[in-house]
C-alpha cells in the first residue's frame, strides 16, 4: 500500500487547472427568479451599487437586469427591491423554473449544478445544492458535524487529502490514485455525442482522475488520453479490441446496470448513425442490444477466466467489475474479489439517464444507501476490505451525497448525469433519441452535436468538480478528518431523518 508521506508527496506535485468562467451557452439561463423594473426608474443605481451577485448593469446611462439567473430572492442580505428609491422593481418566482427537473434532480439543483459549473464554487444563497426533494435516499441522509470547539486543530485546506488509491491488491498492477474522490461513468459514443464524450474525458484528465468510455468502443478521439480513459467490456462486447485493452490502465467488466438490472443494454436505431455503426461493427440504422448476462459467466469460476483473460491481454491494467445491486450483492462483491478485480463498482438503483425505464429504475435493483454498507460489511467480515477499492454509483448528484456514501462504506464514486447537467441538461428524459436532445448533449445528431465547443464542455465540467473538491474539503474539516479514509464505513457520521425528531 501507498503510504500516506508519499500520497502527500505526490500531490504537492499535481496542479489542479485554473478556474475560467464559463458562461451559459444560451442567450437567457434559466432562472429561478424574474426581476422586472417599470418606467418609475430614474437610473440612480443603486440597485447596481448595493447588489452583491451582479445581476444589475448600468449600460449607456441605462440600468439592466442583465443576470436574473444570479438573483437569490429572498435571501439576499441587501434587496434592490426594498432599496430603489422609486419602487420601480418587482421580484416574482420564474414560473418556468419548476417545469425543468424531477424530485432527485430538482430545480434549485439543476441551477446550483449550472452555477459550480460556471463558478467553480457553491451558489452563494437561494439555491438548495445539497439534497433533492426525493423523499428518500440521500435525501433523508444528514451529516452530522462536529462541533468547533471539539475539534482538537483546525486544518487549513491544503492539509486535508481528498484523494484515493484504486490498487490495493499490491500486486503488479498500475498503482493507481485518483486527485478527486470520483471519475466518470460510461457513457458510449451512440448514447452521448462525442463531443460530450471528449468533454467528461479531458476534464477527467485535468483533474487528474478517469472517464469510461461505456460499451460503444474506443473512438480515435480519446487516444491523446489514453492514460485517463477506462475501456469497458460489456455484454454486447461492442468495439471490444484486444488493442484498445493495451492502452489503458483500467479495464471494466459491465456486468449490469443499476437502473436496468436484468435488461441489458439498447440503442435505438435513430442513433446508429455511420460513426456509431462503424464503432460498433453494426449497420446503420439497425438498434443495438447487449445481452443480459454474459453468457459465458455463470460463476465466480467463469468470473475469474474473464479477469485472467484482461491480465494476459495487459498485465498491468486494473480490474474494475461493475454490478447492480441484487440481495445478495455482497456475496457478488466478495467474489469479484477472489476472482481477481482490484474495483468493485455498486451500481444502485437511482442512477441512469432518461433512457433507463421508470420500471426499471424504480422497482429492480437495491438502493445504493443499502447496498454500499452491506458490501462494506461483509468485506470487512471476509478480512478483504482494505484490499478492494469499493466505488458507488447510481444517484449521486453533489459533493454532500458523495460524502454520505463515503461515510456507508464506498471509497469513491462514479458520476454520470452530474456531468451532463454541468453541460446544461435539463433533465427532459428523451436521452434515447437521436434529435430528442434538445441540448446535443445525448445526441449522434450532426446539427444538435455543434451546439457544444469542447473546450466549453470540458470546461464546465472542470469547474464543477473544482466546486466539489472544495465543499468535500470543507465537510472534512468540519468533522475533523484529514483525508477521505477516515470517513469510509464512518454511520456515526450519519443520521437518518426517520429516526430524528428534527433535522441536523
Amino acid at each position: 500500500m501507498l503510504g500516506r508521506d508519499t500520497i502527500l508527496s505526490s500531490l504537492d506535485s499535481f496542479r489542479f487547472p485554473e478556474v475560467v468562467q464559463e458562461h451559459s451557452r444560451f442567450r437567457n439561463p434559466i432562472a429561478k427568479y424574474r426581476l422586472n423594473r417599470n418606467n418609475n426608474c430614474i437610473a440612480c443605481g443603486k440597485c447596481v451599487e448595493i447588489c452583491p451577485y451582479g445581476v444589475h448593469i448600468m449600460r449607456r446611462g441605462q440600468v439592466f437586469v442583465e443576470n436574473h439567473y444570479l438573483c437569490v430572492g429572498n435571501d439576499c442580505t441587501e434587496p434592490c427591491v426594498e432599496a430603489c428609491p422609486e419602487h420601480a422593481l418587482s421580484m416574482l418566482k420564474n414560473p418556468d423554473f419548476d417545469s425543468i427537473g424531477d424530485l432527485r434532480w430538482t430545480p434549485d439543483l439543476l441551477a446550483s449544478t449550472w452555477y459550480m459549473a460556471e463558478f467553480a464554487v457553491s451558489p452563494p444563497a437561494g439555491l438548495e445544492y445539497k439534497r433533492g426533494a426525493s423523499g428518500g435516499g440521500f435525501d433523508k441522509l444528514r451529516l452530522v458535524f462536529k462541533s468547533p470547539k471539539t475539534i482538537q486543530k483546525e486544518l487549513q485546506d491544503k492539509e486535508v487529502d481528498v484523494s484515493v488509491v484504486l490498487n490495493r491488491r499490491n500486486d503488479n498492477a498500475h498503482r493507481v490514485r485518483i486527485q478527486v474522490p470520483f471519475y466518470g461513468g460510461g457513457m458510449s459514443y451512440g448514447s452521448v455525442s462525442i463531443t460530450t464524450m471528449l468533454s467528461r474525458i479531458k476534464a477527467a484528465a485535468a483533474l487528474g482522475t478517469f472517464c469510461c468510455t461505456g460499451e460503444g468502443g474506443y473512438p480515435d478521439e480519446l487516444k491523446p488520453y489514453d492514460d485517463h480513459v477506462i475501456t469497458q467490456v460489456a455484454t454486447g462486447l461492442f468495439g471490444v479490441r484486444e488493442e484498445t485493452i493495451q492502452r489503458v490502465k483500467i479495464v471494466e467488466f459491465k456486468y449490469a446496470q443499476g437502473a436496468k438490472p436484468g435488461l441489458g443494454g439498447h440503442l435505438l436505431g435513430d442513433k446508429v448513425t455511420p460513426g456509431v455503426a462503424r464503432m460498433r461493427e453494426a449497420v446503420v440504422g439497425y438498434p443495438l442490444f447487449s445481452p443480459f448476462p454474459f453468457h459465458s459467466v455463470y460463476s465466480v469460476e467463469d468470473h475469474k477466466k474473464h479477469v485472467d483473460w484482461i491480465k494476459a491481454i495487459n498485465p498491468k491494467a486494473l480490474v474494475a467489475v461493475k454490478v447492480s445491486t441484487p440481495t445478495d450483492v455482497d456475496m457478488v462483491a466478495v467474489g469479484s474479489y477472489y476472482a481477481g478485480a482490484h474495483i468493485i463498482h455498486l451500481d444502485g438503483s437511482y442512477g441512469g439517464t432518461g433512457a433507463a425505464p421508470d420500471i426499471a429504475k424504480k422497482n429492480i435493483a437495491m438502493p445504493i444507501e443499502y447496498a454500499v454498507p452491506k458490501v462494506h460489511r461483509f468485506l470487512k467480515e471476509e478480512g478483504v476490505r482494505g484490499r478492494i477499492t469499493v466505488i458507488a454509483s447510481g444517484g449521486i448528484r453533489t459533493p454532500h451525497d458523495v460524502a454520505k456514501v463515503i461515510a456507508l462504506g464506498a471509497d469513491a464514486v462514479c458520476t454520470g448525469t452530474a456531468d451532463l447537467v454541468a453541460l446544461e441538461c435539463i433533465r427532459c428524459h428523451n436521452c434515447e433519441s437521436g434529435r430528442g436532445c434538445a441540448r446535443g448533449i445525448a445526441t449522434t445528431d450532426a446539427e444538435l452535436m455543434d451546439l457544444i465547443d469542447l473546450e466549453w464542455g470540458a470546461q464546465r465540467i472542470v469547474n464543477m468538480f473544482l466546486a466539489w473538491r472544495r465543499e468535500l474539503i470543507q465537510i472534512l474539516k468540519k468533522l475533523g478528518m484529514k483525508s477521505l479514509p477516515e470517513l469510509v464505513g464512518r454511520t456515526d457520521c450519519l443520521v437518518h431523518l426517520d429516526h430524528m425528531k428534527e433535522s441536523v
